[in-house]
C-alpha cells in the first residue's frame, strides 16, 4: 500500500491543547500509512528554547509557514469608516467585516494552501482547529481535488454559511466530544459526517519534578492547600473567577492557588490579584512545557472556563490523581463524573466555585478518593491509543 501524503493545517497563534493533541499524533501515526507536512500561519513558541517548527521537525514533518496576507491602507480606511457607520446596525457590520474578511484574508489563503496541496501532492488535508477558523481550507482543498477532514476541538454553533460550507467539502468532521458534535449539528451540520473521537492521555506519562520540589520553588508550604489551574490565559477561561473565589478563602493563610499559562489576559489577571489582596498567596508560573508536574503537585484542579471542547488539561489533572472541579459545560461534563471523580458546578460563577473549594479543603479524604477514582477512569477511558485508533481509522476512511 503507497503512503499517503497529509498536509495538516492549523491557524492557531498560540501553542494550546489542540497543539498538545496534534503532537501526540504525529507521534504515534502509523508512518506506514501517511506521510505529513504541517502548514501553520506563525512558527509559535514552545517555552523559551523551542517552537513548532523545531518539535515538529523532531517527528519528521515538514513544516511550511504561510504569512497572512497584510490589507492595504485603502481597506483598513474602508473597513474602520464602514465600522463607523454601521455601527447601528450590528447585523450589517458584522455582515460586512466578514465580507471583507473573505476577499482580503480567507480566499488569497485559499489559494496558497492549495498551491501547496499541489505541490506536496496530498491525498488529503486535515485541518486542527474548527470550521470557522478553517474556511481557506475547505475552499483550498475543493480547488485542489483533494478531500479534507476537519477536526473540531472548541465548541461553537457555526453560521449558516460555515455549515454549508462543511456540508458540501469535508469527508469527515472529528469531534473531540459528543458536546462539539450537537453544537455543530445544531448549527446545521450534517449529522452523517460528524463523529466523535475523544482527546486521549498517555498513561504513562510522569511528572518530571516531584510535587515537593516545585512547592519549594515558588514558597508554597508542604501542608498548604493548593488549587490551582492551568492553560491560555484568555478571556473564555474565566480565571478571574478563580481569584474571586479564592478571595473567599482570603482569612484562611493555608489556602494557595498557581496559576500555570501565559496569554493577553495575565496582565490583567495580575492586577485583579492585587486589588483583591491576592498577591502573596496566587502565583503566576507563566508558560511551562511541564504544566503536569505543576498540576501534580496541586490539590485541586479548577477549570473555570465558559467553552471548551475536551480540555487535555483535564485529562492529565486526572491522571496525577487530582480531583477536578468545573462548570456544566461541554467537555468537563464528559469527563468528570460529578462527586465521583470531582465536582461538575450548575451555577457559573465563583460562589459555586468557592463552595466546592471550601468541601474539599474540609474534606481532604473525599479529594482524595475522587483524585483515585478519576485516574482509574482517564486510564481505562481516554488513553492516547484510543484516540490515534480513532483519528487513523477516520484518516484511512477519507483516503481511500
Amino acid at each position: 500500500m503507497a503512503i499517503k501524503k497529509i498536509v495538516v493545517l492549523d491557524t492557531g497563534k498560540e501553542w494550546g491543547g489542540g497543539t498538545n493533541s496534534l503532537i501526540e499524533l504525529l507521534k504515534r501515526v502509523d508512518k506506514r500509512l501517511f506521510s505529513f507536512t504541517a502548514v501553520f500561519y506563525a512558527n509559535y513558541k514552545h517555552g523559551a528554547n523551542s517552537d513548532i517548527k523545531t518539535e515538529l521537525e523532531k517527528l519528521g514533518v515538514k513544516f511550511i509557514c504561510l504569512a497572512r496576507p497584510k490589507a492595504t491602507k485603502p481597506a483598513k480606511a474602508k473597513k474602520e469608516l464602514m465600522r463607523a457607520i454601521l455601527s447601528l446596525s450590528p447585523g450589517l457590520k458584522k455582515k460586512f467585516l466578514f465580507n471583507q474578511d473573505f476577499k482580503e484574508r480567507i480566499m488569497p489563503l485559499s489559494k496558497l494552501i492549495a498551491e501547496t496541496l499541489d505541490a506536496e501532492k496530498a491525498a488529503l488535508l486535515y485541518m486542527n482547529n474548527q470550521p470557522s477558523s478553517n474556511l481557506e481550507g475547505f475552499f483550498a482543498a475543493k480547488a485542489a481535488g483533494v478531500a479534507c477532514v476537519q477536526h473540531a476541538r472548541v465548541e461553537i454553533t457555526p453560521t449558516p454559511f460555515e455549515a454549508k460550507t462543511v456540508n458540501e467539502n469535508a469527508a469527515k468532521v472529528i469531534c473531540v466530544s459528543n458536546g462539539v458534535l450537537e453544537s455543530l449539528v445544531k448549527g446545521g451540520v450534517s449529522r452523517a459526517l460528524c463523529t466523535v473521537v475523544h482527546n486521549g492521555i498517555d498513561p504513562s506519562l510522569k511528572p518530571l519534578r516531584d510535587a515537593i520540589d516545585i512547592r519549594k520553588k515558588y514558597s508554597i508550604p508542604d501542608d498548604a492547600f493548593l488549587i490551582g489551574t492551568a492553560g491560555s490565559l484568555i478571556k473564555r477561561k474565566r480565571v478571574g473567577l478563580l481569584l474571586e473565589a479564592m478571595s473567599g478563602l482570603k482569612k484562611d493563610t493555608g489556602a494557595y492557588c498557581l496559576i500555570a499559562g501565559e496569554g493577553p489576559e495575565e496582565g490583567n489577571l495580575k492586577k485583579m490579584a492585587v486589588s483583591l489582596g491576592l498577591a502573596k498567596r496566587v502565583i503566576f508560573t507563566g508558560f511551562s512545557t511541564d504544566a503536569i508536574s505543576l498540576i501534580n503537585a496541586m490539590d485541586v484542579f479548577v477549570l473555570a472556563s465558559e467553552t471548551e471542547g475536551l480540555p487535555r488539561v483535564i485529562l492529565e489533572a486526572m491522571l496525577m490523581s487530582k480531583p477536578c472541579v468545573a462548570f456544566g459545560i461541554t467537555g468537563p461534563t464528559e469527563l468528570i463524573t460529578n462527586n465521583v471523580t470531582g465536582m461538575v458546578l450548575e451555577r457559573q460563577n465563583s460562589g459555586a466555585l468557592l463552595a466546592a473549594l471550601i468541601k474539599l479543603k474540609q474534606n481532604p479524604a473525599i479529594g482524595k478518593q475522587m483524585g483515585t477514582s478519576a485516574r482509574a477512569r482517564v486510564t481505562l477511558e481516554f488513553s492516547i491509543d484510543k484516540y490515534v485508533e480513532g483519528v487513523t481509522k477516520v484518516l484511512c476512511g477519507a483516503t481511500s
